[in-house]
């Protein structure tokens, strides 16, 4: 999945305005304007449409984690990851919003997409475990679009 789509989606489905948006990147370690986040919002056919890097993206899912959890006592801002895959935009949403395996399988049912306990939590396993699973883009959309019939029905 595309970045920018998974900053769209999860800006509807909590429903954030430009300035949360903002605050979220700060919250993250990164320092966005209302046009930067506007162009990474907008359609790729718009001429003034921007890519949002992985390293951005990272900022916004550390800053949503304050955001829903809190900041750590005595801890600093969180250094956002480079480079960005679907497992780890899971985990990242899963400590987000306090989700239990439970939960997650809840919100993949709502789509109607069926997986068991273990196939979620190899996705949540080091890479290097035999166990370990890759996170398509069929499962984060799934899981998205769930969370969009969860906290926006």
């Amino acid at each position: 999945m595309k970045n920018n789509d998974i900053l769209k989606t999860l800006r509807y489905t909590f429903d954030l305005n430009d300035f949360e948006m903002i605050s979220i990147f700060e919250n993250g370690g990164i320092e966005a304007d209302r046009s930067k986040v506007s162009n990474w919002l907008k359609k790729e056919d718009d001429p003034e449409f921007k890519s949002i890097y992985d390293v951005d993206l990272a900022a916004f899912l550390n800053g949503f984690i304050i955001l829903k959890r809190g900041k750590k006592e005595g801890d600093s801002t969180p250094v956002a990851e480079k480079k960005l895959n679907n497992n780890l935009i899971l985990r990242k949403l899963k400590i987000a919003l306090n989700l239990k395996d439970d939960d997650m399988l809840e919100i993949f049912g709502l789509r109607g997409f069926r997986i068991s306990k273990h196939e979620l939590s190899a996705f949540f396993r080091n890479p290097s475990q035999h166990q370990y699973r890759e996170c398509k883009d069929q499962i984060l959309r799934n899981f998205l679009m769930g969370l969009q019939m969860k906290f926006r029905p």
